[in-house]
């Protein structure tokens, strides 16, 4: 009985193990890869959501420092002020009131 020569089997499984190399070996791999740009992409998404943030804090500070209409709105649901001639009520839940 006589074997098959190995030749042709050895140099695909070389070839398979060097193709299989060439893709997910190395340093980083293609799983890292794409880990890598998933990362990224999230990192840029949380950049633009926070600039968004900062745009609209820094719209509000203006509005705070220059609008009059905004200054009296946080005096008065902020700090509770009221202008000369009105009445404030308060609205006191019953279980906090004394008897």
């Amino acid at each position: 009985m006589r074997l098959p020569p190995l030749k042709p089997s050895l140099g695909l499984l070389a070839a398979l193990v060097l193709a299989f190399f060439a893709v997910q070996g190395g340093e980083y791999s293609t799983l890292d890869l794409l880990r890598l740009r998933a990362q990224a992409r999230g990192a840029r998404d949380s950049i633009v959501a926070l600039r968004g943030q900062v745009d609209s804090l820094a719209r509000l500070e203006n509005a705070l420092k220059s609008d009059p209409a905004t200054q009296e709105r946080v005096a008065r649901e902020v700090y509770g002020m009221i202008r000369p001639g009105e009445l404030l009520y308060q609205v006191v839940p019953a279980d906090t009131a004394k008897p």
